[in-house]
Parts: C-alpha cells; structure tokens; sequence
C-alpha cells in the first residue's frame, strides 16, 4: 500500500497478524514524514486493543511525534479501506503550526480545568478532534457541557469493543479525551444519518422514563402501526433492528435528528420504549435503517461539504456507527469510497465507534466527517 503525500498529513493503514506487523507497516508507510509533524491520529481495531499502549510506544519512537490522539473501534478506516474482525490500524499524522494544538485527558476534560490553561485562553481554540468511553453514563453531558461552557465544536466519536481505550498522549480509559485545535487549523464537518423518517414529527403527549404512552394524543402503538404501515404491522417482531425512533435536533437548520432504538413494545397497553428519556411535548419521529437511502444521505452531504471547500481537502477523519459499515451498505469499504469518489484520494483515518460527536451531541448510525482545508 502507498501513502498519499501531503505537504502536511500523511496516512497509512495496514492489517496483519499482530501488533508488531501491522505496526511496522504503518511506520514504513509514513517515510519520509511531512516536514515538522507534531501530532498523529491512531486507531485500532479491537484485535488489537490489548496492544495499543505497544503500538503508541513504537510509533512515538519511529516518528519522534510526542503528541497521540485515537481510539479503539470495531473498524478503522482509511481513504478506499475499512477493516473489520481482524488486527488493523489506520493512522493520519500533520505537521500543524507550533502551539497550534494541544491534547487533553479525561481528568481534564471540562471547561473549568481547560479555561484555566493559559494556551486556552491565548489561543481560544474552537474546534475538537473528541473521542469518549461509552461505559461513562455521563458521557453525553460532558460533550454537552465542553460545548456549552467552553464555546468549544466536537468532531469525533466513542470507542467499541471489549476495552473501548483511548489515546491523548498515553493510554487512556473514561470520559472523554482528544486534541483542542487553534481557529487558524481550518477544518470544515459534516453529519450524515443512516435512517430515513418514514412518517411525520409527532408530539409525545403523555410518557414516563423512557417509556411512550401517547403520542398525538393516541395510543402510542396506534400512532407507530400507522406510521410504520401495514405490512410490518402484521409482526411486529419485523422492526427490531429496522425501524428507530428519532429526536427532531431543536434548532438544527439541516433537520437532524438523533437515532435511539426502540427497546420494547407493550401491545397490550399500546405502549412504547426507547432507549432515550422522553418528556410530554418531545417530537419523535420513526426511521427507516435504509442501506439505499443512506447512501443518497451520505452523497448529499459530501457534496454539500465540497461545495463548500475552497480548494480540496489536505487529510481528513471520519467517525462512522459500527452499525453502518458493510453492515449496513452489504458491501466493503462503501463509504470510503464515496468519499474518495468525491473528493479523491486523500489521507484519511477514522474508526467505527459506539456513537458519533458532532457539536455538542452524540448521535448514532451517522456518519461525521472532518476536514483539514
């Protein structure tokens, strides 16, 4: 495999047998390094999870780049190539303008103990390369709360697997972690979504916890039978895995929406769960898991970012669902290669996560891309 060159980003990818196979690979694809690169992207499929602090140890020694950011998924990606169920990494290093970033650990990731580093406040860094532990409860409050409190836009995504680790620096597990980036490191992002509403916004009129009563003033289980037509009706056993709630984002201007499955169905009480507390007066909408119509979604946004983009993007990092993938697409590296299809061949790295950041919010079965312009 050869590295695409960059005069700033270089990307390499790579499977083997083990850590120190794929691991070498990677570090021979990155010869001869961008001039002053200073910080690196790591991911790691969860084969390779157990080895990862040996994987940043070498990769640290062979390129002299201190700073690590990464994560574990159960897929890595690269610009073409998904890999899954086998050992593999994908890496992305840059050669940023010096001060221009700084990484930051779970036990510091919270606007009280980043407002008080003096490169934050000098530098007012807007944007974040963010990866999280979705063992944490708290997880999606603490993206909500760096957004709010810091002024801060998240990129990124949660690990998957059985030790969902992360990289900042070193090895590193909880929370929420990754790399705060100057306004001056110009990065543009897009969100793509993997389900397609099928019925209108309803109302949630009556509900408790995470469970749906009413909605539109009906019986819960009315409102979804009607929504979800006739056919599926007949079994409902059909929907798992097919049909989702959805969460109308308030004040999105590109009508997003958040995923969250549908857990339960008490038919006799015409009930409904889902995996999200819901309130009298929330919308939901229910989604479709559509392989053709999420390809058309992730079309659209691709198109919608390069619009957008002044000149071809120099690296990028894409953060996708673990349920998208070949999982969702029935073939491999779909999504790669509609980005490469777009924009061309340009390093990229990311992973397949337990959920997507994307501004103050974690979502799931999207799809998030970050460019560097």
């Amino acid at each position: 495999m050869n590295p695409v060159l960059d005069q700033s980003f270089l990307a390499a990818h790579a499977r083997g047998a083990g850590w120190a196979e794929v691991a070498k690979s990677c570090a021979d694809q990155l010869r001869p390094l961008p001039a002053g690169a200073n910080l690196g992207f790591l991911y790691a499929t969860d084969a390779l999870a157990a080895d990862l602090g040996s994987i940043l140890t070498f990769l640290r020694e062979r390129t002299r780049i201190s700073d690590w950011v990464g994560s574990v998924g159960m897929g890595v990606c690269a610009s073409g190539h998904e890999y899954f169920g086998e050992p593999a990494l994908s890496v992305l290093v840059a050669a940023l303008p010096e001060g221009r970033s700084r990484l930051f650990t779970p036990a510091a990731a919270n606007a009280a103990m980043l407002t008080q580093d003096n490169w934050f406040n000098l530098v007012r860094p807007m944007v974040v390369i963010a990866h999280g532990d979705p063992r944490d409860a708290g997880i999606a409050e603490r993206v909500a709360s760096l957004a709010a409190d810091a002024s801060l836009y998240l990129v990124g995504g949660l690990a998957a697997g059985e030790a969902p680790v992360q990289v900042a620096g070193r090895i590193v597990e909880g929370g929420l972690s990754g790399v705060l980036l100057a306004p001056d490191v110009p990065l543009i992002t897009g969100l793509t979504q993997g389900c397609s509403p099928i019925g209108p916004i309803r109302r949630v009129t009556e509900s408790a916890d995470n469970i749906i009563t009413a909605l539109d003033d009906r019986p819960a289980l009315d409102v979804f039978k009607e929504d979800i037509g006739e056919l599926l009706s007949r079994d409902l056993r059909r929907v798992a895995g097919l049909i989702f709630a959805g969460f109308p984002v308030a004040g999105s201007d590109t009508g997003d929406y958040l995923v969250r499955n549908l857990v339960g169905i008490d038919v006799p009480r015409g009930w409904l769960a889902v995996a999200h507390s819901v309130a009298p007066g929330d919308n939901v909408v229910f989604c479709r898991r559509d392989p053709a119509n999420a390809r058309a979604d992730l079309t659209r946004m691709l198109n919608e970012l390069k619009s957008r983009a002044a000149s071809p993007p120099r690296a990028g990092l894409y953060f996708s669902c673990v349920a998208r993938g070949p999982n969702l697409f029935e073939e491999p590296a779909r999504e790669t290669a509609l980005i490469r299809d777009v924009f061309g061949d340009f390093p990229l790295a990311g992973f397949f996560g337990n959920g997507e950041i994307a501004h103050n919010r974690i979502y799931g079965y999207t799809g998030v891309l970050a460019l560097f312009m």
